[in-house]
This record gives structure tokens, sequence and C-alpha cells, in this order.
């Protein structure tokens, strides 16, 4: 449950990094387009003077000269020069080729620009009124967009980089997986072999009923313990999936886990589950799930409730329901309770649930969720395609 919650926290920390970098960028960019388009406004107020000095019949020669100077500078900022009736009487540092091959392309860029408002007024001797439009230079507006195309290019390393890392980290924690899976079926293989020699040869030399008894409770820990180590010998390769009937599959996973529960739980496989439902699996690895689910149930009951176990079909898929009346699972957990490590309890590891989804979800190609929760208990939903 620690480690969890510290991965939580180490991931909402490097997502409130991202995010402060994310504003920083913006900000700053931000404030450096602001300080251009100043400055371009700066310009463009000193061309609409210019352009007042042009029309100025006092003017002199020095003046006309330093407007003209100005106008000419200008190899940046686009410009259109109109009167008060839209006549474009000059323009400047627009896309020639589309003026070639659009003539109303000006006129359409004058409309533009009068519908956000972004001229300069000039005030004639005779009263007469006359604009200069300007529109963002191209340096403006690249900076503008310049933070997003930086922040779709971080996103997009940090979405391969993220991938990558967490497809390798799988792929490591697999490798873990299937190492201690099968080492452990390896160290159970050679103890079990040996008891059950050692059982055959003590039935030979007591005979009595009672020992018969016990050597037959014995043996069948001992075909259990070979259940699990063939279990275990599984995870890692891909097992061998056949056609079997869910409704003997459940009840086998119910008579283990009712023998092992206390005598004032009590397990149900619901009477209107239909006795002809078939599913393509592997029977030793499905009841482990069942039996790792319903252990969580019997924790979460406290020696005293139902677990109720029901199967029926829907449009080509089979659906397993498994409900008790424990104290329920908080929503936020729903999820994580699937993540190795993750565990309420003082005792264990985590593991159960998490190899719980990995038989179903990538052995058998179906999908194990919980379905709802609430604190008068849980249920627990598989999907299987019917066979």
């Amino acid at each position: 449950m620690y480690f969890i919650q510290k991965q939580h926290r180490w991931k909402l920390l490097l997502l409130l990094l991202a995010i402060g970098i994310v504003f920083f960028t913006l900000w700053y960019t931000q404030r450096l387009a602001s300080d251009i388009a100043k400055e371009e406004i700066k310009k463009a107020t000193e061309i609409a003077d210019a352009y007042l000095v042009l029309n100025d019949n006092q003017s002199n020669e020095l003046e006309l000269s330093k407007a003209l100077d100005k106008i000419k500078v200008n190899e940046n900022i686009p410009v259109i020069w109109s009167n008060s009736n839209d006549e474009i009487l000059d323009y400047k540092n627009f896309d020639s080729l589309r003026i070639k091959n659009d003539s109303k392309y000006i006129q359409k860029e004058l409309k533009k620009l009068k519908t956000i408002q972004q001229f300069i007024k000039i005030e004639l001797p005779d009263n007469e009124i006359q604009y200069l439009y300007y529109k963002d230079s191209n340096l403006l507006v690249s900076i503008r967009k310049y933070p997003y195309y930086v922040l779709m290019l971080v996103a997009l390393f940090f979405g391969i980089s993220y991938a990558a890392f967490t497809s390798a980290r799988k792929a490591e924690q697999n490798q873990v997986w299937v190492g201690l899976a099968k080492e452990t079926a390896h160290q159970l293989g050679t103890p079990l072999s040996s008891l059950t020699a050692w059982i055959d040869i003590l039935r030979e030399k007591l005979n009595s009923e009672d020992d018969a008894f016990m050597f037959d409770e014995m043996q069948k820990d001992i075909d259990r313990l070979v259940l699990i180590a063939e279990r275990f010998s599984k995870i890692g390769s891909v097992p061998e999936l056949e056609k079997h009937r869910i409704i003997d599959v459940l009840q086998n996973g119910i008579d283990y886990i009712s023998k092992r529960a206390s005598k004032n739980i009590h397990i149900f496989l619901v009477k209107d589950t239909d006795v002809n439902l078939f599913a393509s699996l592997n029977p030793p690895l499905f009841e482990w799930v069942l039996e790792n689910i319903m252990k969580n149930a019997l924790d979460a009951m406290e020696d005293k409730g139902e677990i109720h176990v029901q199967a029926f079909e829907k449009e080509g898929m089979i659906y397993v329901d498994i409900s008790d009346t424990g104290k329920g699972i908080p929503k936020n957990n729903f999820e994580q309770i699937f993540n190795p490590g993750f565990s309420t309890k003082k005792r264990g590891w985590g593991l159960g649930l998490t190899l719980a989804r990995r038989i179903i979800e990538e052995y058998h190609h179906g999908k194990i969720f919980v379905k709802e929760s609430s604190p008068k208990g849980t249920t627990f939903r598989i999907v299987l395609k019917a066979a």
C-alpha cells in the first residue's frame, strides 16, 4: 500500500513540474510576443506619420525624404493605407503570390483588419481622414505559435519516452514474475514427489481405518499443493484453453473455498445460472482467479456474510459476477487493487488480484473489474467469450 502511495506521489510531483514548465513557457513567450507587438505598433505609428507627411503640401524635401525612408525600411509589418471610403491607396509586405492569384486578396485583408480594429487614424490638414491598417508580422505570429509547437514536441517526446519506459518496466516485471513462478513450481516439485512416495510406504505399513482416513486427507493436501505448483508453472507460458462448462468450474472453486470458510459464511451458486454455458479456458488458472476473489471477499466480511456467484450469457459473451456482503471498496481504489503491492491487509504481498487480472486478460483474453461496490458489499465481474 505504501509503495503504491509513494508511486502516485512521484507521479503527482512530475505532473505538477510539467504543468509548471508549460505555464512558464507560455508566460515567457507571451511576454516576449507582447514586447514585440508594442514595438510593431510603435513602428506602425511612425509609418502612419510618414504617410501624413507625404500628404502635407507644406512638407519640405528633407521631411519627405525621411518619410519615404521610414516606409521603405519597413520590411516586416504588412500595412494597408486607405481613405475613409475604404479605397486602398497603398499596401506593403503582403503575399505577392496571393495578390497575383486573387485580385480581391488585399480587400479581404482590409476587411479582416477593420473587424479586429487594428489601425491607426491619420488626420490630414484639410480634415480628410485616412487609415493605416497593420497586420502582425510573420515574426510575431511565429513567436506566438512557437510555444505550442514546442509543447507538442515535448508532449510527443514524453509520451514516447513514457511508453518505452513503461514497456521496458513491464517486460522486466514479467521476467521477474515468470522466473519467480517457475522457480517456485520447481522447488515444490521435488518434496511433493517425495511426500507422495512416503505416504504410499506408510499405507503399506499402517492399514487401520483411522490411518487410511488420515492418509486420504494427507493425499488431498498434497494433490492441492501439486495443483498450486502446476498453476505457478503455467505463469509465463501460453496455457492451453479448452471448452469447459462454466458451472462445473465455478462449483469446483466454490467447494474449495466453502471448506475453508467460517461456518457463518455461506457461498451460493445462483440457481438461475445456465448449466449450458461454455467457454474456452484453463480450469486450474481460472479456479485460481475465483479463489483469489473469494478469499478477498472472506477478508472483507470478517467471518460472517454471503457470497453469491452467478454466470449468464449476453451477445456472445459470458459474464461471471461474484458478489459479497463485505465492507466494500472505495471507488478511487477500483483500479489500484489490481496493482502489484496494493493491499489493505497487514499481511500479504498484494499479488492475488494482480495475478487474477493477468490470468483473465492476458491468458483468457477477457476482462475483470469491480462492477460495483458500497458499504453493503462488492461485485467483481469477469467477462469471457462464449465457446
